[in-house]
């Protein structure tokens, strides 16, 4: 079956374009001897993380316990998770998944860390921790070097968790100063550093100038997204995923309706300096997807000399992937258009 006779509204994975972009990020880091830890988020396959190891990554990141499970299972064994893990409600699922891969977690606080300690003690291995700062995005992270030190002398003081090191995401301004002033801290302090991680997609490619900094976690260059075209760290022919939709509707000249809405595009924007609407429709650029609602999407072609009749099909460029491939219970996977498998998503879903 060609690509263009599947049923839509459809996601659609271009193996190629895959490959492509695995290879040019793990060549990349391998060039500036950085660590490649692939936030797994973005594809939530364990097809696709098992090869990103094949090409080289130390390992993967996960943002949640289920989710990581998922990629443990399948034989994934050396795992990051970069969110805080706070509660008794999560130390037997934590204590599961230790016991099935090498795992070090993410925190920038005290409760998170003791949960962990009760994880590993139960599962009776040893979980690493990497201390997350904030440099600059103003979400989690700990704010000054002195938080640092409290948690990584908490971390090798307890006989259950190992301190590895520092997280942060996305890296900020305050990146470089804050890794050089914590790391003469803690060595004043007789505590080894033997990873500094950073995260996003967004300004990948100068990680390397970047002093300090050992480990890169990027999770949207497996496919790419109209977000980090607009970035400037991929081209239209690096994206890997689109949408195809079918015009159902055409009310008047100038509006068009899609078979698809937010649970297929998400509701997720980009800058304004990148473009409008919910998607990038790429037969009709200047066409825009002004309004999702839950399966219709509302495209204005005022702007737009070439108009799709009722029937025709589009291919849409997602503004924010990651969260397109949560929504879809199976994806389609093609090379040179055409259809080569339907593979289920295991990870979507996973919150917890």
């Amino acid at each position: 079956m060609r690509v263009d006779e599947l049923d839509t509204p459809v996601p659609v994975i271009d193996l190629d374009r895959v490959e492509h972009n695995l290879t040019k990020m793990q060549e990349y880091c391998d060039r500036h001897g950085l660590a490649l830890r692939p936030h797994i988020k973005t594809h939530k396959l364990p097809q696709f993380a098992l090869r990103q190891i094949e090409l080289g990554a130390v390992g993967i990141t996960c943002q949640k316990i289920s989710e990581a499970m998922v990629m443990a299972e399948a034989g994934c064994a050396d795992i990051l998770l970069t969110y805080p893990i706070v509660g008794a409600a999560k130390v037997a699922p934590l204590a599961e998944l230790a016991g099935k891969t090498k795992l070090t977690v993410a925190l920038d606080n005290a409760v998170a860390l003791d949960t962990v300690a009760a994880a590993a003690a139960q599962a009776g291995v040893e979980i690493g921790i990497l201390v997350e700062f904030d440099s600059g995005d103003g979400r989690c992270g700990v704010q000054t070097p002195d938080e640092v030190l409290t948690l990584a002398r908490r971390a090798a003081g307890n006989g259950l968790t190992r301190f590895r090191g520092l997280m942060t995401y996305p890296r900020g301004p305050r990146t470089v100063p804050f890794v050089a002033e914590t790391r003469a801290l803690l060595d004043g302090a007789g505590i080894a550093v033997e990873t500094v991680s950073v995260g996003g997609t967004p300004g990948c490619w100068d990680t390397h100038e970047l002093p300090g900094v050992t480990e890169l976690r990027v999770g949207t260059y497996i496919y790419h997204d109209r977000a980090t075209v607009g970035a400037g760290v991929a081209t239209l022919d690096e994206c890997a995923v689109h949408v195809y939709a079918t015009v159902v509707s055409r009310p008047t000249s100038d509006r068009a309706v899609l078979d698809c809405g937010s649970k297929t595009l998400s509701s997720d924007r980009v800058a304004p300096s990148v473009g409008e609407g919910y998607g990038l429709i790429l037969d009709y650029p200047d066409a825009v997807i002004v309004r999702v609602n839950e399966e219709h999407a509302v495209v204005d072609l005022s702007r737009s000399a070439a108009k799709p009749e009722i029937g025709d099909r589009v291919r849409i460029l997602p503004n924010h992937v990651c969260v397109v491939t949560n929504l879809h219970d199976r994806m389609a996977i093609s090379r040179n258009g055409e259809v080569t498998g339907d593979w289920p998503v295991p990870a979507r879903g996973c919150t917890r």
